[in-house]
């Protein structure tokens, strides 16, 4: 029979994996980062909150330093479209098993969409052609703007209309989507930010020209496999849903991956989960923790399924998109929430009577992350419906 993993015991695994009890605290941000197999990174100020919470004594020149300097960590859009910060040891696999699936997609819609608009007769030739100018722009190492470049690059000027005669209609530029699909492609990076940490002002630069060279490339089912094993060495127990949702694959490649690594069944509440075969041994449980998340930390985004973490409480702090807000946390369950007043101090929301000691930690932990901000507010890209409903 499958061993049974009780939710005590997945608790105690993310607060030692994700490094948010005390106890077990990483080494450095890169350290946090490769355990979570990535960063979040759609919003800025979520990567930084997301390594304060998981690293103790980091600053924001620890993480500007790794990004900018050292470049140990890289800002680059793989599983579900969505831009993540990676160790840069790893971009080998995540551009196999995620980032090239994410290029097709984009390539392919916006060929669709610049000619259905009327800009190009042939989009395919159109995009091969910006794409190669900008690579000649960036050849000389030199990091640029988005601005710089469509002031060089003529091809990047233009815009499609997209919602006609609806209230959310707008133009669209075409230039920043050729960034996008180089992007996925593993071509080009977020390189320096000319913004404060809390705003995303990238330059862009060429990968080989950031890295010293460019992405190595190997079997798309390789890296597959790699992430899959990432993830359950991070996160798991979990479900092939709770797998193929965070990868953003089809439930046959996640299923080869499984079928290619050394995993075994264990029983989660009567539905099939997997483990690692060399991961099975009880970890050892931790004291109660508090932790402050940011919105859309790589905690809170990690399941599909996560009723055994969240409870009750998804429609306050989701969004109808499934983007998380902030969310508060008592030793390995979500009981509420968080946001800052206009002073900058931290406002808690519980949702759960989690009694004295717990609110007493949480509090510590908001007057220890109001300090550290030091009076800067930070506004999530993704409030939640808590966080809107404040006052």
């Amino acid at each position: 029979m499958p061993i049974r993993i009780e939710v005590a015991e997945r608790r105690a695994r993310l607060g030692r994996r994700h490094h948010l009890a005390p106890e077990a605290r990483a080494d450095d941000v890169t350290h946090a980062a490769s355990s979570m197999v990535a960063l979040h990174g759609t919003d800025p100020a979520t990567i930084y909150l997301s390594a304060r919470a998981r690293v103790d004594g980091l600053t924001v020149d620890d993480l500007d330093r790794a990004l900018y300097t050292d470049r140990s960590l890289v800002k680059h859009l793989a599983m579900r479209r969505t831009l993540f910060v990676f160790p840069a040891e790893s971009l080998t696999f995540v551009q196999a098993g995620a980032s090239n699936r994410v290029a097709d997609t984009e390539r392919r819609r916006l060929v669709r969409e610049v000619e259905k608009a009327g800009l190009f007769d042939d989009g395919e030739r159109w995009l091969r052609e910006a794409g190669d100018a900008v690579l000649d722009v960036l050849s000389d190492g030199s990091p640029m703007s988005y601005s710089a470049l469509r002031e060089t690059i003529p091809l990047l000027d233009g815009s499609m209309t997209y919602g006609e005669g609806k209230s959310w209609g707008g133009q669209v530029s075409i230039g920043p989507r050729v960034l996008t699909v180089l992007s996925a492609e593993g071509k080009i990076v977020r390189a320096t930010n000319d913004g404060a940490w809390r705003v995303s002002r990238n330059r862009w630069a060429t990968t080989e020209s950031w890295l010293g060279k460019p992405i190595e490339p190997c079997a798309d089912s390789e890296g597959v496999a790699w992430l899959v094993r990432a993830w359950l060495r991070a996160f798991g127990p979990g479900t092939e849903d709770d797998v193929k949702w965070w990868l953003g694959a089809t439930a046959t490649a996640v299923r080869r991956a499984l079928a290619a690594s050394d995993v075994a069944t264990v029983d989660l509440d009567g539905r099939t989960g997997y483990l690692l075969a060399d991961d099975l041994d009880p970890v050892a449980p931790v004291a109660p923790w508090a932790a402050l998340l940011p919105a859309l930390d790589p905690t809170t985004m990690g399941w599909r399924d996560r009723d055994w973490y969240l409870g009750p409480h998804k429609e306050l702090l989701f969004d109808g998109n499934g983007n998380a807000g902030p969310t508060a946390w008592w030793d390995g369950r979500i009981v509420g929430g968080w946001w800052q007043d206009e002073g900058g101090q931290v406002v808690l929301h519980l949702l759960d009577d989690v009694g004295a000691e717990a609110r007493r930690s949480l509090e510590r932990e908001a007057d220890a992350l109001a300090q550290w901000l030091g009076g800067a507010r930070v506004m999530p890209r993704f409030p939640s419906p808590l966080t809107a409903r404040r006052g």
